[in-house]
C-alpha cells in the first residue's frame, strides 16, 4: 500500500474532503491524525476508519488551527508520539457570502484566518516536524498538500474573500515548495471546483444553483468528496515524487467552458 509507515496529518478531517481523505490515507496503510475543532465529528470519522480495520489506525486531536497554541500543541504532540511526520494536509476552511462594500473587517479577518492564516501556521509548525525528521531519519517521502480551490483561480460571487485566501494558498504552496526542497519535501495544492460538502450544501439545495453549475461545468455535474481525495493522496504519494510547487485543479473543466 502507498502510505504504509506513514504518519498523516490531516486538518478539517471532521468532515467533507478531509474525511474523504483521512478515510483514503488510512485505508492505504497510513497513521493518521485527524484534526479539526469539533471533536464529535472527529471521533466520529476516527471510529468509521478503525471498524474497518484490524490495527485501529486513526486518532483524534481537537485544535483550532488558527490558534498559535493550538497548532504548537499538536506539533509537540505528534513530535513526542511519532518522532516524525511523512504527510499533511492542509484542509480546514470556510466561507461565508457578501459583497465587497458590505463585507466586514471582522467576516474578511475571519475567513482569512481559517483558510490562509491556517495554512501558514501548521505548515511551519508541523513543518518543523517533517524537516527535523527527514534530517534524523533521512527524506523517505514527505508531502504536503494544502487544499486551495477554483475560487483560487477564478474570483467566485459574492466571496472575495476566500478567494483572495485560496489564491493566496496556492502562490503560498509555492513559496514552501522552494524552501522545503531542501529537506527533500514536496508541497502542492489541489483546486477543487463545486464539490458536495458542508460548505456547498445549502447552496446544492437549490436547483436553480445546481443546473448552473451544471451548465458551468464540462462534466455537467457536482463533484465528490472522495474524488478530490484520491488526487490529494496522489499528491501525497511517490507517485507524484517529481511534482512539487504544482496546483492540481479539480474543477470538472469548469474553467475551460
Amino acid at each position: 500500500m502507498r502510505f504504509n509507515e506513514t504518519i498523516a496529518v490531516v486538518t478539517g478531517a471532521g468532515s467533507g474532503i478531509g474525511e474523504a481523505t483521512a478515510k483514503q490515507l488510512a485505508k492505504e496503510g497510513a497513521r493518521v491524525i485527524l484534526v479539526g475543532r469539533t471533536k464529535s465529528k472527529l471521533e466520529r470519522v476516527a471510529q468509521e476508519i478503525n471498524d474497518t480495520l484490524k490495527i485501529p489506525s486513526a486518532e483524534v486531536f481537537a485544535a483550532d488551527v488558527t490558534d498559535e497554541e493550538d497548532v504548537r500543541d499538536l506539533a509537540n504532540y505528534v513530535k513526542d508520539t511519532y518522532g516524525d511526520l511523512h504527510v499533511l494536509v492542509n484542509n480546514a476552511g470556510g466561507s461565508s457570502h457578501n459583497k465587497i462594500l458590505k463585507l466586514s473587517i471582522e467576516d474578511w479577518d475571519a475567513v482569512q484566518n481559517v483558510n490562509l492564516r491556517s495554512v501558514f501556521l501548521v505548515s511551519k509548525l508541523l513543518g518543523e516536524v517533517m524537516v527535523k525528521g527527514s534530517q534524523s531519519n533521512g527524506v523517505q517521502n514527505r508531502s504536503v498538500v494544502n487544499v486551495a480551490s477554483l475560487s483560487g483561480h477564478k474570483a467566485g460571487a459574492q466571496i472575495p474573500h476566500y478567494s483572495a485566501a485560496k489564491a493566496a494558498v496556492i502562490n503560498f504552496t509555492r513559496a514552501l515548495a522552494n524552501e522545503f526542497s531542501h529537506y527533500g519535501i514536496r508541497a502542492n495544492s489541489v483546486s477543487p471546483g463545486f464539490v458536495e460538502t458542508p460548505l456547498t450544501e445549502q447552496g446544492l439545495q437549490n436547483d436553480k444553483f445546481v443546473d448552473a453549475i451544471k451548465r458551468s461545468t464540462a462534466l455537467k455535474r457536482v463533484g465528490r468528496p472522495e474524488e478530490i481525495s484520491s488526487v490529494i493522496c496522489f499528491a501525497a504519494s511517490k507517485e507524484a515524487s517529481y511534482m512539487t510547487g504544482s496546483d492540481l485543479l479539480a474543477d470538472g473543466g469548469w474553467l475551460i467552458v
